[in-house]
């Protein structure tokens, strides 16, 4: 997938995109989307995104799990490692769904799973009760993710950080990626809790941050590098670029800058980091959580 660079994304940074949602329609579901125009009809294909990408210098990517309907989220990881073997796919892994709060066949997934392309599991906490990631079983299930030397990618939203918090502490021996930077109400300016959360989170060695998805929390039309500036510097402040990655969160970067202009924005509010910072943030971090070394 590499491309020759263009833009601001030329400043040294060849991107590995950790955040690359894909949608079939006719293969499953996605309820969610539903009421969001931009989403809620077609297909988001690896053939879309590359035309998309063109010139941009993503160097690779690793396919996120999409929220599927219930009944589909292990056959949309069996059908998403088809992809990723065909050759020239430019895809280096997948993050898969899962389910640690069900106790009943989780070993045999993560079993299963590691056949499968998986570089790692999500399971999206903010559209569940919030009680859900504080059980016993939850906890000890994430753990053996862990013990597995795979990464947990922690979806909540701001209000949910003190959540987020004592999920982290509590499965302190292994890697945990809190996705889109904690989903800031940045249309709502609601700045002070949101930077506390991060804040917390950041003092936590073993969470990682993924730069991904905030363009879509701007208000309508106002997603830009000055709007964005102030939420990207906390979160450089607070994590570091050692301990942030990465994404597109494509196609959902639709409603907020585009692909395009989300990859302009981040060359802009990363530029003052050194060659080295950036490209921490671009792939060097994404290499060492989900192991791509070998890319």
């Amino acid at each position: 997938m590499r491309k020759e660079k263009a833009g601001g994304v030329a400043r040294g940074m060849e991107l590995i995109d950790c955040h690359q949602h894909l949608i079939w329609r006719a293969r499953f579901g996605y309820g969610w989307t539903a009421g969001i125009a931009a989403l809620a009809q077609g297909d988001f294909t690896p053939r879309d995104y590359q035309g998309m990408v063109a010139g941009l210098g993503i160097a690779g990517t690793i396919v996120m799990e999409c929220g599927v309907d219930e009944a589909d989220y292990q056959r949309e990881a069996r059908f998403v490692a088809g992809l990723i073997a065909a050759p020239g796919s430019g895809m280096l892994g997948q993050i898969a769904s899962c389910r640690p709060e069900a106790d009943a066949g989780f070993a045999d997934w993560l079993d299963e799973a590691a056949g499968l392309g998986v570089v790692g599991y999500r399971r999206i906490l903010h559209v569940v009760p919030d009680g859900l990631s504080q059980s016993a079983g939850f906890r000890a299930n994430l753990r053996a993710i862990g013990r597995r030397g795979l990464p947990f990618d922690m979806c909540f939203l701001a209000r949910q950080l003190p959540i987020a918090l004592d999920l982290a502490r509590a499965c302190d021996e292994m890697v945990l990626v809190l996705d889109h930077c904690g989903v800031p109400d940045i249309a709502g300016g609601a700045f002070d809790g949101w930077a506390r959360g991060i804040t917390d989170l950041a003092a936590l060695p073993h969470v990682i941050c993924k730069l991904s998805g905030i363009s879509a929390y701007c208000a309508p039309g106002s997603a830009s590098t000055a709007t964005l500036r102030p939420w990207v510097d906390h979160v450089l402040a607070s994590f570091g670029p050692e301990r942030m990655l990465w994404g597109s969160d494509w196609p959902v970067v639709n409603l907020g800058a585009g692909l395009p202009g989300w990859t302009s924005i981040t060359a802009e509010v990363l530029a003052a980091l050194s060659p080295a910072e950036r490209h921490a943030i671009a792939q060097g971090t994404a290499r060492r959580v989900y192991r791509l070394s070998g890319f």
